[in-house]
Protein backbone atom coordinates (compact mmCIF):
# COMPACT_ATOMS: atom_id res chain seq x y z
CA UNK A 1 0.00 0.00 0.00
CA UNK A 2 1.46 3.36 -1.08
CA UNK A 3 0.40 6.22 1.21
CA UNK A 4 1.17 9.88 0.61
CA UNK A 5 0.86 12.22 3.59
CA UNK A 6 0.19 15.94 3.12
CA UNK A 7 1.25 18.58 5.65
CA UNK A 8 -0.15 21.98 4.67
CA UNK A 9 0.75 24.01 7.75
CA UNK A 10 2.47 27.31 8.43
CA UNK A 11 4.06 26.16 11.68
CA UNK A 12 5.34 23.06 13.44
CA UNK A 13 3.05 21.59 16.07
CA UNK A 14 1.32 18.48 17.30
CA UNK A 15 -0.15 17.64 13.90
CA UNK A 16 3.34 17.49 12.40
CA UNK A 17 4.59 15.33 15.27
CA UNK A 18 1.62 13.01 14.65
CA UNK A 19 2.63 12.76 11.01
CA UNK A 20 6.25 12.01 11.89
CA UNK A 21 5.18 9.11 14.11
CA UNK A 22 3.25 7.60 11.20
CA UNK A 23 5.99 8.13 8.64
CA UNK A 24 8.45 6.29 10.89
CA UNK A 25 6.06 3.39 11.41
CA UNK A 26 4.67 2.99 7.89
CA UNK A 27 6.89 0.10 6.82
CA UNK A 28 6.07 -1.85 9.97
CA UNK A 29 2.39 -1.52 9.09
CA UNK A 30 2.66 -2.72 5.50
CA UNK A 31 2.87 0.68 3.83
CA UNK A 32 5.33 2.65 1.73
CA UNK A 33 5.04 6.26 2.85
CA UNK A 34 5.82 9.48 1.03
CA UNK A 35 5.34 13.09 2.01
CA UNK A 36 4.21 16.35 0.43
CA UNK A 37 4.88 19.19 2.84
CA UNK A 38 4.58 22.96 2.80
CA UNK A 39 7.76 25.01 2.87
CA UNK A 40 7.29 26.43 6.42
CA UNK A 41 7.40 22.96 8.03
CA UNK A 42 9.72 21.16 5.61
CA UNK A 43 12.77 21.46 7.87
CA UNK A 44 11.09 19.46 10.62
CA UNK A 45 10.86 16.41 8.39
CA UNK A 46 14.53 16.43 7.40
CA UNK A 47 16.20 13.11 7.99
CA UNK A 48 13.15 10.91 7.53
CA UNK A 49 13.78 8.10 5.05
CA UNK A 50 10.79 8.85 2.82
CA UNK A 51 10.23 10.34 -0.61
CA UNK A 52 9.57 14.01 0.14
CA UNK A 53 8.31 16.87 -2.01
CA UNK A 54 8.31 20.45 -0.73
CA UNK A 55 5.56 22.70 -2.08
CA UNK A 56 4.23 26.21 -1.37
CA UNK A 57 1.86 26.65 1.55
CA UNK A 58 -1.73 26.55 0.31
CA UNK A 59 -3.61 26.95 3.60
CA UNK A 60 -6.41 29.50 3.15
CA UNK A 61 -5.93 29.56 -0.66
CA UNK A 62 -8.25 28.47 -3.45
CA UNK A 63 -6.06 25.95 -5.30
CA UNK A 64 -2.98 23.80 -4.79
CA UNK A 65 -1.60 22.82 -8.22
CA UNK A 66 1.92 22.11 -6.92
CA UNK A 67 0.49 19.81 -4.25
CA UNK A 68 -1.59 17.97 -6.84
CA UNK A 69 1.39 17.52 -9.17
CA UNK A 70 3.64 16.30 -6.35
CA UNK A 71 1.03 13.78 -5.24
CA UNK A 72 0.49 12.53 -8.78
CA UNK A 73 4.22 11.92 -9.12
CA UNK A 74 4.17 9.76 -5.97
CA UNK A 75 1.33 7.57 -7.37
CA UNK A 76 -0.30 6.78 -4.02
CA UNK A 77 -3.06 4.29 -3.35
CA UNK A 78 -4.30 6.53 -0.53
CA UNK A 79 -3.61 10.16 0.41
CA UNK A 80 -3.75 11.41 4.00
CA UNK A 81 -4.22 15.15 4.50
CA UNK A 82 -3.40 16.68 7.87
CA UNK A 83 -6.19 19.14 8.65
CA UNK A 84 -5.13 22.01 10.86
CA UNK A 85 -8.83 22.78 11.37
CA UNK A 86 -11.97 22.00 9.35
CA UNK A 87 -11.86 24.85 6.85
CA UNK A 88 -8.34 26.09 6.16
CA UNK A 89 -6.83 23.20 4.14
CA UNK A 90 -9.52 22.85 1.48
CA UNK A 91 -7.13 23.48 -1.42
CA UNK A 92 -4.89 20.62 -0.30
CA UNK A 93 -7.91 18.35 0.17
CA UNK A 94 -9.20 19.13 -3.32
CA UNK A 95 -5.75 18.49 -4.81
CA UNK A 96 -5.52 15.14 -3.04
CA UNK A 97 -8.99 14.09 -4.19
CA UNK A 98 -7.90 14.67 -7.78
CA UNK A 99 -5.18 12.03 -7.34
CA UNK A 100 -6.40 9.17 -5.13
CA UNK A 101 -8.88 8.23 -2.40
CA UNK A 102 -8.25 10.65 0.44
CA UNK A 103 -8.49 10.45 4.22
CA UNK A 104 -8.62 13.66 6.22
CA UNK A 105 -7.17 13.80 9.74
CA UNK A 106 -8.93 16.50 11.77
CA UNK A 107 -6.61 17.37 14.62
CA UNK A 108 -8.64 20.24 16.05
CA UNK A 109 -12.28 21.27 15.91
CA UNK A 110 -12.96 24.71 14.58
CA UNK A 111 -15.05 26.96 12.36
CA UNK A 112 -17.06 25.11 9.70
CA UNK A 113 -18.50 28.33 8.24
CA UNK A 114 -22.20 28.97 7.57
CA UNK A 115 -24.60 29.10 4.66
CA UNK A 116 -23.16 28.54 1.20
CA UNK A 117 -19.61 28.34 2.53
CA UNK A 118 -20.54 25.46 4.82
CA UNK A 119 -22.44 23.76 2.01
CA UNK A 120 -19.35 23.92 -0.21
CA UNK A 121 -17.13 22.64 2.60
CA UNK A 122 -19.53 19.77 3.31
CA UNK A 123 -19.65 18.83 -0.37
CA UNK A 124 -15.85 18.64 -0.45
CA UNK A 125 -15.61 16.62 2.75
CA UNK A 126 -18.27 14.14 1.63
CA UNK A 127 -15.93 13.17 -1.20
CA UNK A 128 -13.40 11.88 1.35
CA UNK A 129 -12.92 8.13 1.47
CA UNK A 130 -12.53 8.38 5.23
CA UNK A 131 -11.72 10.67 8.12
CA UNK A 132 -9.86 10.30 11.39
CA UNK A 133 -9.85 12.43 14.53
CA UNK A 134 -8.04 11.89 17.81
CA UNK A 135 -11.17 12.96 19.71
CA UNK A 136 -14.86 12.10 19.81
CA UNK A 137 -15.51 15.85 19.60
CA UNK A 138 -13.75 16.01 16.25
CA UNK A 139 -15.73 13.06 14.93
CA UNK A 140 -18.97 14.66 16.07
CA UNK A 141 -18.18 17.89 14.23
CA UNK A 142 -17.48 16.01 11.02
CA UNK A 143 -20.81 14.22 11.33
CA UNK A 144 -23.02 17.04 12.59
CA UNK A 145 -21.64 20.00 10.64
CA UNK A 146 -20.37 18.40 7.44
CA UNK A 147 -22.56 15.33 7.03
CA UNK A 148 -19.93 12.63 6.63
CA UNK A 149 -20.90 8.96 6.62
CA UNK A 150 -20.55 7.73 10.23
CA UNK A 151 -19.15 4.40 9.01
CA UNK A 152 -16.16 6.23 7.53
CA UNK A 153 -15.28 8.56 10.41
CA UNK A 154 -12.97 7.02 13.00
CA UNK A 155 -11.60 8.09 16.38
CA UNK A 156 -7.94 7.07 16.70
CA UNK A 157 -6.52 8.36 20.00
CA UNK A 158 -3.14 10.04 19.82
CA UNK A 159 -0.02 8.25 20.94
CA UNK A 160 3.62 9.08 21.64
CA UNK A 161 6.98 7.40 21.95
CA UNK A 162 7.08 5.73 25.37
CA UNK A 163 10.74 5.76 26.47
CA UNK A 164 12.33 2.78 28.21
CA UNK A 165 14.02 5.15 30.67
CA UNK A 166 11.39 7.63 31.90
CA UNK A 167 12.85 10.63 33.70
CA UNK A 168 10.14 10.95 36.32
CA UNK A 169 9.89 13.97 38.64
CA UNK A 170 13.17 15.87 38.87
CA UNK A 171 13.14 16.12 42.66
CA UNK A 172 13.91 19.83 43.03
CA UNK A 173 13.84 21.16 46.58
CA UNK A 174 11.45 23.83 45.28
CA UNK A 175 9.09 21.95 42.94
CA UNK A 176 9.27 23.05 39.31
CA UNK A 177 6.06 23.34 37.28
CA UNK A 178 6.39 23.16 33.50
CA UNK A 179 4.33 23.72 30.38
CA UNK A 180 5.11 24.30 26.74
CA UNK A 181 3.43 25.01 23.44
CA UNK A 182 2.70 27.91 21.12
CA UNK A 183 2.32 31.12 23.08
CA UNK A 184 -1.21 31.79 21.84
CA UNK A 185 -4.63 32.13 23.44
CA UNK A 186 -5.52 28.53 22.56
CA UNK A 187 -2.93 27.19 25.00
CA UNK A 188 -4.33 29.10 27.99
CA UNK A 189 -1.01 30.19 29.45
CA UNK A 190 -2.69 33.38 30.66
CA UNK A 191 -4.97 31.18 32.79
CA UNK A 192 -1.93 29.29 34.07
CA UNK A 193 -0.25 32.54 35.11
CA UNK A 194 -3.43 33.65 36.88
CA UNK A 195 -3.45 30.32 38.75
CA UNK A 196 0.21 30.69 39.70
CA UNK A 197 -0.52 34.11 41.24
CA UNK A 198 -2.98 32.42 43.60
CA UNK A 199 -0.41 29.97 44.96
CA UNK A 200 0.84 30.54 48.48
CA UNK A 201 3.41 27.71 48.49
CA UNK A 202 6.96 27.64 47.08
CA UNK A 203 7.32 26.81 43.39
CA UNK A 204 9.22 27.62 40.24
CA UNK A 205 7.67 27.52 36.77
CA UNK A 206 8.97 27.33 33.22
CA UNK A 207 6.87 27.94 30.11
CA UNK A 208 8.51 26.82 26.89
CA UNK A 209 7.49 27.93 23.43
CA UNK A 210 7.19 30.91 21.13
CA UNK A 211 4.24 32.72 19.64
CA UNK A 212 2.44 35.97 19.04
CA UNK A 213 1.41 36.37 22.70
CA UNK A 214 4.93 35.98 24.06
CA UNK A 215 5.48 39.60 25.12
CA UNK A 216 2.06 39.87 26.72
CA UNK A 217 2.58 36.67 28.70
CA UNK A 218 6.01 37.76 29.90
CA UNK A 219 4.48 41.00 31.13
CA UNK A 220 1.70 39.09 32.88
CA UNK A 221 4.33 36.93 34.64
CA UNK A 222 6.20 39.91 36.12
CA UNK A 223 7.00 39.23 39.75
CA UNK A 224 6.34 35.49 39.50
CA UNK A 225 9.11 32.85 39.63
CA UNK A 226 8.43 32.01 35.96
CA UNK A 227 10.95 31.75 33.11
CA UNK A 228 10.32 31.60 29.36
CA UNK A 229 13.19 29.70 27.69
CA UNK A 230 11.81 29.95 24.15
CA UNK A 231 11.18 27.18 21.66
CA UNK A 232 11.68 23.67 23.03
CA UNK A 233 13.83 21.56 20.70
CA UNK A 234 14.65 18.81 23.21
CA UNK A 235 11.28 17.74 24.61
CA UNK A 236 12.66 14.95 26.78
CA UNK A 237 15.34 17.24 28.19
CA UNK A 238 12.73 19.88 29.01
CA UNK A 239 10.44 17.39 30.74
CA UNK A 240 13.35 15.87 32.69
CA UNK A 241 13.76 19.18 34.52
CA UNK A 242 10.20 19.22 35.87
CA UNK A 243 8.44 17.96 38.97
CA UNK A 244 4.93 18.64 37.67
CA UNK A 245 3.50 19.20 34.19
CA UNK A 246 0.52 21.43 33.37
CA UNK A 247 -1.64 21.66 30.28
CA UNK A 248 -3.84 24.77 30.49
CA UNK A 249 -5.34 24.80 26.98
CA UNK A 250 -8.73 26.13 26.00
CA UNK A 251 -9.10 23.84 22.97
CA UNK A 252 -7.37 20.56 22.13
CA UNK A 253 -8.23 17.07 20.87
CA UNK A 254 -5.84 14.80 22.76
CA UNK A 255 -2.63 16.83 23.10
CA UNK A 256 0.62 14.99 22.43
CA UNK A 257 2.54 17.13 24.91
CA UNK A 258 0.40 15.85 27.79
CA UNK A 259 0.93 12.25 26.67
CA UNK A 260 4.69 12.84 26.39
CA UNK A 261 4.77 14.14 29.96
CA UNK A 262 2.80 11.13 31.19
CA UNK A 263 5.16 8.78 29.32
CA UNK A 264 8.04 10.33 31.28
CA UNK A 265 6.27 9.51 34.54
CA UNK A 266 5.44 13.10 35.45
CA UNK A 267 2.38 13.95 37.54
CA UNK A 268 0.11 16.01 35.29
CA UNK A 269 -2.68 18.54 35.66
CA UNK A 270 -4.78 19.22 32.56
CA UNK A 271 -7.81 21.20 31.57
CA UNK A 272 -10.83 19.17 30.50
CA UNK A 273 -10.34 19.58 26.74
CA UNK A 274 -11.12 17.18 23.91
CA UNK A 275 -10.71 13.55 24.90
CA UNK A 276 -8.32 14.15 27.79
CA UNK A 277 -10.65 12.86 30.51
CA UNK A 278 -11.66 9.85 28.44
CA UNK A 279 -8.03 8.99 27.60
CA UNK A 280 -6.28 9.52 30.92
CA UNK A 281 -9.01 8.62 33.38
CA UNK A 282 -7.86 9.18 36.96
CA UNK A 283 -4.18 9.12 36.00
CA UNK A 284 -3.99 12.91 35.71
CA UNK A 285 -5.78 15.67 37.57
CA UNK A 286 -8.37 17.19 35.22
CA UNK A 287 -9.86 20.64 35.91
CA UNK A 288 -12.40 22.83 34.10
CA UNK A 289 -11.26 24.99 31.18
CA UNK A 290 -10.45 28.64 31.98
CA UNK A 291 -10.88 28.13 35.73
CA UNK A 292 -7.78 29.63 37.34
CA UNK A 293 -9.08 28.87 40.82
CA UNK A 294 -9.54 25.17 40.14
CA UNK A 295 -6.17 25.00 38.42
CA UNK A 296 -4.49 26.70 41.38
CA UNK A 297 -6.16 24.30 43.84
CA UNK A 298 -4.98 21.26 41.85
CA UNK A 299 -1.43 22.59 41.69
CA UNK A 300 -1.36 23.49 45.39
CA UNK A 301 -2.49 20.00 46.35
CA UNK A 302 0.34 18.36 44.41
CA UNK A 303 3.01 20.94 45.29
CA UNK A 304 2.45 20.31 49.00
CA UNK A 305 2.34 16.50 48.76
CA UNK A 306 5.47 14.84 47.30
CA UNK A 307 4.00 11.37 47.85
CA UNK A 308 0.91 12.27 45.83
CA UNK A 309 3.12 13.59 43.03
CA UNK A 310 5.12 10.36 42.97
CA UNK A 311 2.00 8.18 42.94
CA UNK A 312 0.33 10.21 40.20
CA UNK A 313 3.51 10.14 38.10
CA UNK A 314 3.73 6.35 38.42
CA UNK A 315 0.09 5.99 37.39
CA UNK A 316 0.63 8.32 34.43
CA UNK A 317 3.56 6.20 33.25
CA UNK A 318 1.55 2.99 33.57
CA UNK A 319 -1.31 4.51 31.57
CA UNK A 320 1.11 5.60 28.84
CA UNK A 321 2.63 2.13 28.62
CA UNK A 322 -0.80 0.53 28.35
CA UNK A 323 -2.82 2.91 26.17
CA UNK A 324 -0.87 5.89 24.85
CA UNK A 325 1.93 4.50 22.68
CA UNK A 326 2.56 5.69 19.13
CA UNK A 327 2.82 2.07 17.92
CA UNK A 328 -0.81 1.44 18.90
CA UNK A 329 -1.92 4.72 17.32
CA UNK A 330 -0.15 3.92 14.05
CA UNK A 331 -1.61 0.40 13.87
CA UNK A 332 -5.09 1.82 14.23
CA UNK A 333 -4.50 4.53 11.63
CA UNK A 334 -2.99 2.19 9.04
CA UNK A 335 -5.90 -0.21 9.56
CA UNK A 336 -8.23 2.61 8.46
CA UNK A 337 -6.02 3.33 5.45
CA UNK A 338 -5.91 -0.36 4.52
CA UNK A 339 -9.69 -0.39 4.49
CA UNK A 340 -9.74 2.57 2.10
CA UNK A 341 -7.19 0.91 -0.18
CA UNK A 342 -9.17 -2.34 -0.11
CA UNK A 343 -12.37 -0.58 -1.15
CA UNK A 344 -10.51 1.07 -4.02
CA UNK A 345 -9.19 -2.27 -5.29
CA UNK A 346 -12.50 -4.02 -4.75
CA UNK A 347 -11.15 -6.48 -2.18
CA UNK A 348 -12.60 -7.09 1.25
CA UNK A 349 -11.42 -4.78 4.01
CA UNK A 350 -12.55 -2.84 7.05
Amino acid sequence: MRVSFVSDSDGWGGAEVWLTHHLRRAAGNGATASLVCAEPVAGGFTGLAVDRAVVPLTRHTAAAPATRDALAAQRPDVVVVNLVDPASNTAAVAAALDVAPTVGVLHLVGDTRTGEERAALAALYRRLAGAVSPSAQGREQLLADLGLDPARVHVVPNGVDVPDDPAGPAGHAVPRIGAFGRLTAQKGFDVLLAALRRLDVPFEAVVGGTGRDGERLRAAAEGLPVTFPGWVTDVRGFLAGLDLFVLSSRVEALPLVLLEAMAEGLPCVSTDVGDVRRAVGEDAVVVPVEDAGALAAALRGLLTDPAARALLGARARARAERDLGADLMARRTFAVLSGVAARRSGTAGP
